[in-house]
Parts: structure tokens; sequence; C-alpha cells
């Protein structure tokens, strides 16, 4: 039976931030380009495939706080435009419980537009343009550390190593924790033996907000995992989403 989604649980992750409470409408849209080779004597078009394109688009409620730790929508995506830094956005269609689908990408902020009705409430809509494409993967992690701890998220299974690579996408989105937090994809080829996946980790500093995002080369093993290890004790909150090439 398949399973479908109710758009209610979506989250939106944007860099260091949770955007969810703030959305209430996200699409993706992914393209290839095609180029034409139709030649004379031939009675049909011809193409061969080209290169992958993407953007995702948001829309929902203004919101103009901008007290560090709390910020509105409007100063995150405000600040955003323009900027030569990508975003890390990471959609999570059916939330983000570990192992529920999600669509990741590094993006362009492209265009931001407030609006204000006179019988509704102040609106805004944002469109955003992937640096890389839209990749589809997992929610590997997604919580809230208070310890010094390490964190093993459940592991993933694709059924089979893949050997192209991947990417992840890291966010650490509120942090009271008073020491380094280091965030990690780990991978397995039997569930039990475990090895961090080479270069996919950041470390967020002392009661520090960051994002990342890390692509790997080379062979993925079936099993995959987020992981997190605190230095010290405040929370801490993450989340880890990681798609294969």
């Amino acid at each position: 039976m398949p399973t479908f989604r109710h758009g209610k649980n979506t989250a939106i992750l944007y860099s260091q931030y949770n955007l969810s409470s703030f959305l209430n409408e996200m699409s993706s849209s992914t393209e290839v380009e095609t180029g034409e080779t139709t030649a004379f004597g031939q009675n049909s078009k011809t193409y061969v495939v080209g290169l992958n394109d993407g953007t995702m688009s948001a829309s929902g409620l203004f919101e103009a706080t901008s007290t560090a730790g709390s910020e509105g929508v409007d100063p995150v995506l405000s600040a955003s435009l323009g900027s030569d830094t990508d975003g890390v956005l990471t959609y999570a269609m059916a939330g983000l419980t570990v192992g529920n689908p999600a669509k990741i990408a590094a993006v362009q902020s492209t265009s931001y537009e407030v609006s204000s009705p006179v019988g509704d409430v102040v609106s805004i809509s944002a469109e955003f343009q992937a640096n890389g494409g839209i990749q589809t993967g997992l929610i590997l992690a997604s919580g809230t550390v208070s310890t010094a701890t390490t964190t093993n998220g459940t592991a993933q299974d694709n059924t089979a190593s893949s050997a192209n690579g991947g990417v992840a996408n890291f966010h650490v989105t509120a942090n009271a924790n008073g020491g380094s937090t280091t965030l990690v994809v780990q991978h397995s080829a039997d569930n039990s033996t475990w090895a961090d996946l080479s270069g996919v980790t950041i470390t967020a500093g002392a009661n520090t907000r960051t994002s990342g995002r890390v692509a790997v080369s080379g062979t993925v093993n079936r099993y995959v995992r987020g992981v997190a290890v605190t230095a010290s004790t405040g929370a801490i909150t993450y989340h880890i989403a990681f798609a294969r090439n």
C-alpha cells in the first residue's frame, strides 16, 4: 500500500533557523535541460539529457521579531536576499522524525515579498535557486541533547551500498550548551561496526547556532545514521539530513 503524507506535518529548516512555525506552504521543483540533436533526414526532434536544476518556493505569515535566538521569518529572509553565502535548506515533507523523506539543497535567495491585504493577515513569500541541484534523502537525526554524551541516531537501511557519494545538511537551531558539539554522519556495512563518513561532520561552538552542508564522494555503505557528540551540558537542538547521489 502507498504511504501518503499530510502537509500539516511539514518542517522547514533554513540554515540555523527552524521556519516551520512561520510558513504554511512549501514546494520544490526539479528539471533537466535537454540539448537538441536533430539532424537532416529525421522526421522527429531528438535530444540528449543535459544539466539538472532546481528551485524552491515558500510562503507564510509575516513576523519581524529580531531578538537573538527567536528570530522571525522577516529578518531571516530579508538578510538572505542577495547574500553571497548559500543557505542550507531542508524541506521535510512529513516532519523531522528520523527516517522521514526530505528534499535538501544549498540555495540562493532570489526573491522575498511581503503582502498586507486590508482584510487578512500580513503574509510573505520567498523564492530560492538551488546551487547544485535538489537531492532527495532522509532525516538522520533530529532532537535535543542536554548532557555531555554521544547520541546515536537510528540506522537507516538502503538495502545496499552506493558508489557515488552523497551530501548532508546540518542544522543547529538552538544552542545553550557550554561546550562544543560535533555532528557526524556515519555508515556501516552490517549495522554493527560504524565509521564516520569521511569529512561529513561539522562542529558547533559553545552556545552557537550553526549550519553546514558537506558532500562526500565514493562508497556509502548500506546503513547510515546521524551522531551528535556533546562536550558539556545545556540543551542543543540539532537536525541532520542525508541524501545519496
